[in-house]
């Protein structure tokens, strides 16, 4: 059995898991938060239970140095981490180095919020685990396979060359995975399937894979882009931006609108998909329209991604709201039958693994996403190869 530590940093937090292979076992997680204020809090939950305490979380050294106090006396085999954003400079997991660091670092412009947060979560695993070899597994490294046709935007030149302006899309790690573990389902090779996997968090994405490749997928350059998310809007038409700063809005306030004050929470005051489903059942009009808006962008999406497909094997749910939202699989694929996508509404109530007809064209899936399984596994894989 080899031991892979999954890093997943925030700005102000550290998610991590201690995975076992090749069975994909957590041996032990934990969720450091408030790092920086004046009282942090960690949790940690392995065979023994779980244990949470509050201290002082100065910085990520500090919090690190909480992991390596809980956990296993022996150290992992390898570490982890879940990195945002790779640019069109990382398309593989990668052996983590001062140069690979300092090149996270350059992509900090493309992912202000998260590269930096998850480049300190890298520097303070390095000093605290020495010699064991670390990996990054980057969000964006499986939608480096779409061609330029998609990830290209109809912009001038330069503005590629000159500032990265293009698709890179996200959730990469959860889409390959679920991609995988789908084609397994439906007893296929990934090589033989078209899929459309949509991701239904509070953040939510949608890709095309065609041949266990991605061909497409709805987040752009950053996160914002595509279908309607808890607290992001989502497409908008981008006039709109200078349309506001007309209007006396800075760019600052506009960006910030958008990435957390829009979507769901926009619409009617809620980002959680759970309170919003009880405002709606009381009557709250605002309510049933984010709902409607929600899966009116799903099934626009799905309708785009089959005709980019040309057709597909599998529509697969996954993530928090995909996995155990029955209203959202049914009411975002509602009308789709013509098109081969026909649900059973009893499957789909119990959030079975398929969830559509037997006789329909198209199977529908529900496959539960784990993103530190998958990165445990990136992680070794190219750790036992530069070994060999």
């Amino acid at each position: 059995m080899s031991t892979v530590l999954v890093v997943n940093s925030g700005s102000s937090s550290l998610k991590y898991q201690l995975v076992a292979l090749p069975s994909g076992e957590a041996i032990a997680s934990g969720l450091i938060e408030r790092i920086g204020e004046e009282v942090g809090n960690a949790r940690h939950t392995d065979a023994d239970g779980t244990r949470e305490t509050e201290t002082t979380i100065p910085d990520h050294d500090t919090a690190m140095r909480l992991v390596l106090a809980v956990l296993p006396p022996s150290p992992p085999d390898a570490i982890g981490h879940r990195v945002v954003h790779g640019g069109d400079r990382f398309s593989e997991p990668t052996l983590i180095t001062d140069e690979v660091c300092a090149v996270v670092q350059e992509l900090s412009t493309l992912a202000p919020l998260h590269n930096p947060a998850n480049l300190a979560g890298i520097q303070a695993s390095r000093a605290a685990f020495g010699d064991v070899p670390q990996v990054a597994v980057f969000d964006t490294a499986f939608h480096t396979t779409i061609p330029e046709h998609a990830w290209r935007y109809a912009v001038p030149p330069e503005w590629v060359t000159d500032y990265g302006v293009r698709r890179y899309g996200f959730h990469g790690t959860s889409h390959r995975y679920v991609g995988g573990a789908t084609a397994r389902l439906l007893g296929r090779d990934p090589s033989d399937c078209d899929i459309i996997v949509l991701h239904l968090g509070n953040g939510a994405s949608v890709s095309a894979i065609h041949g266990g490749v991605c061909v497409e997928t709805s987040m752009g350059m950053t996160p914002l882009e595509g279908l309607v998310m808890g607290t992001r809007s989502g497409d908008i038409d981008p006039a709109v931006i200078a349309h506001l700063a007309r209007h006396g809005m800075s760019i600052g306030d506009i960006d910030d609108a958008l990435n957390t004050r829009s979507g769901l929470l926009g619409l009617c005051g809620e980002n959680d998909m759970r309170r919003v489903h009880e405002l709606a059942e009381s009557g709250d009009a605002a309510a049933r329209t984010a709902l409607d808006v929600y899966c009116h962008r799903i099934r626009k999406y799905v309708g785009a991604y089959l005709a980019v497909l040309g057709g597909a094997d599998a529509i697969v749910f996954t993530a928090g709201v995909g996995e155990n939202n029955p209203d959202i699989r049914a009411r975002g694929l509602s009308g789709l039958e013509r098109l081969g996508i026909r649900l059973d509404p009893a499957r789909n109530a119990f959030n079975e693994a398929i969830i559509s007809d037997d006789d329909s064209p198209v199977t529908v899936c529900v496959v539960p996403t784990d993103e530190e399984h998958a990165i445990a596994e990136q992680t070794w894989e190219l750790v036992e190869g530069l070994a060999r």
